[in-house]
């Protein structure tokens, strides 16, 4: 293709990114894919030649490097290899994978659960398994990508609720057809803001309404609840949820997605969702590693305890200095910048005095909305967090965005 000769819709969307990206690296507010040399302790990062503190991170009980978590992965490469044999119906099924599933739904207090190779693809196949044309999904304005994609590969009539607004939710479950299968789907603790779902009042709708409720907990696994498991726990509500969803990849320090729920539902899954039955099996390393981090958050409750009191600490002293955090009570922790410039300029400043965050702009989030995402985990100091916060603070007065 020559992009020279050619002024089709395709290209002028290449064309305008290309642009975006080289204007922002021309003036040196890039910081995008930057590949890390080192993961040190702490939550240190070796980037470019420099130690670097770690705010974007999304292992909030610190297990990344753990040693029970790295032995299993181990032992798992000297039992089973680097790979496995295919597809988990067919060739792919290994002990690892089916001991992993069985901790899950202990862990999630559900009937059983099954694996997938990512977090996306679970919530993508997931969603557009159990829906189909002529049912109605109803979705938080919010919600990830990879269920805003669930729903429209679903066929589904797609509604969206305002974010974590009751009334706007009851108001579209009040107009929809009442013979027709209906799912109510949320994030748990929303990725960008730091919030958490209304999950009682989403309940009590949903039973209300006789439609099933589908979590994703991504973000509130070993981060809700007074043991970590999520926000059934944090709610004082096991069993309300029809689909536990989440991830792998951010609390457990491996990959993959899962599904925790009734034999039946799982069963159908097994046999019905194509991300399951196409996609070849976690590997053996990945999987005995999860496997394993869920047993040590149960085992080191001390890690929620820290995670909890950094998190009080970060937003506390975030306000304190004049930043507008949102309504976060987690450990995402948005710094509001508002227009996009703003946020490039801001991480600008923390990344060249050794903090590593990152901004999110437009179209991720609203626009006017755009943001340094910073995220604290247990492996921070209190003194990291200070200085950290201390950094965030000079650049937000040296740039006016506080006073």
């Amino acid at each position: 293709m020559d992009f020279n000769n050619t002024n089709d819709a395709v290209t002028r969307r290449i064309k305008a990114m290309t642009d975006r990206i080289h204007n922002l690296k021309t003036h040196d507010l890039y910081f995008y894919n930057q590949p890390v040399e080192e993961m040190l302790p702490g939550n240190k990062v070796l980037v470019r030649g420099r130690e670097m503190g770690m705010y974007a991170s999304y292992s909030y009980l610190g297990l990344v490097g753990h040693p029970r978590i790295n032995e299993a992965a181990k032992k798992a490469v000297d039992k089973f290899g680097t790979g496995t044999n295919g597809v988990r119906t067919l060739a792919g099924t290994l002990t690892i994978h089916t001991e992993l599933e069985e901790t899950i739904a202990n862990f999630k207090h559900a009937e059983a659960a099954i694996t997938y190779t990512s977090g996306y693809a679970t919530n993508l196949t997931v969603i557009s398994t159990m829906m189909g044309r002529g049912d109605y999904v109803f979705s938080d304005k919010i919600n990830h990508a990879s269920i805003v994609d669930g729903c429209l590969m679903s066929g589904a009539e797609f509604r969206r609720f305002r974010h974590n607004d009751m009334e706007h939710l009851e108001g579209l479950l009040k107009n929809a057809p009442s013979d027709v299968a209906k799912l109510v789907i949320a994030d748990s603790v929303f990725s960008m803001d730091g919030d958490i779902i209304d999950l009682p009042k989403v309940v009590e709708l949903c039973k209300k309404y006789n439609a099933w409720l589908m979590i994703d907990e991504a973000h509130s696994l070993g981060v809700l609840g007074e043991k970590g498991t999520g926000i059934e726990e944090h709610f004082n509500l096991y069993g309300e949820i029809d689909i536990k969803m989440g991830t792998l990849s951010k609390t457990i320090p491996s990959v993959g997605g899962y599904v925790a729920a009734k034999q039946e539902i799982i069963t159908y899954l097994r046999h019905s969702s194509r991300a399951y039955i196409f996609s070849a099996a976690l590997p053996p390393a990945q999987a005995a590693a999860a496997n394993e981090a869920f047993k040590v958050i149960l085992d080191e409750p001390w890690r929620l305890e820290r995670l909890n009191q950094n998190t009080k600490q970060f937003i506390g002293g975030l306000k304190s200095l004049g930043f507008d955090t949102l309504l976060t009570e987690t450990a995402i922790v948005p710094v509001l910048c508002g227009e996009d410039d703003m946020a490039f300029a801001m991480t600008r400043e923390c990344q060249h005095n050794d903090v590593f965050v990152l901004p999110v702009v437009s179209p991720a989030v609203q626009e006017g909305l755009a943001r340094l995402r910073a995220t604290v985990t247990a492996a921070h100091e209190p003194s990291e967090i200070e200085r950290a916060m201390d950094i965030i603070g000079v650049a937000g007065k040296k740039l006016g965005l506080v006073k």
